[in-house]
């Protein structure tokens, strides 16, 4: 039974409202490793599926997870109760690549102010 209180049941939520799990995880289970798991079991069917844990952004309870961190870290009081599944928000960022980063000088939503003395 303690073996129990030492993991979390999560399904991830997809932008589309569709769910990854619920799947059992370890306390010691780094976020990364949440986001390796999102990425290998995301649904073949789904375009822009991401390809490395720096595209995916997990959400649990309003905070946006860190990498470094542990199942542990973030675990909420609820999710203590018998059969209690946390829902973590999947949001998928594509890394912007050189080419489609803009020059800081080209923008032409910059203010550019002028005056006139009359």
């Amino acid at each position: 039974m303690a073996e129990v209180h030492n993991q979390l049941e999560i399904k991830f939520r997809l932008t589309d409202g569709s769910d990854i799990g619920p799947k059992a995880f370890p306390d010691a289970t780094t976020v990364a490793a949440l986001k390796e798991t999102v990425i290998s079991q995301w649904p073949r069917e789904k375009e822009n599926g991401p390809k490395t844990v720096k595209e995916v952004k997990l959400i649990s309870a309003g905070k946006v997870l860190e990498n470094n961190k542990t199942v542990k870290d973030y675990r909420s009081p609820v999710s203590n109760l018998v059969g209690a599944v946390t829902t973590m928000h999947v949001i998928i960022q594509p890394l912007i690549t050189e080419k489609e980063k803009k020059p800081k000088g080209d923008d032409p939503k910059m203010n550019k102010c002028v005056c006139s003395v009359m």
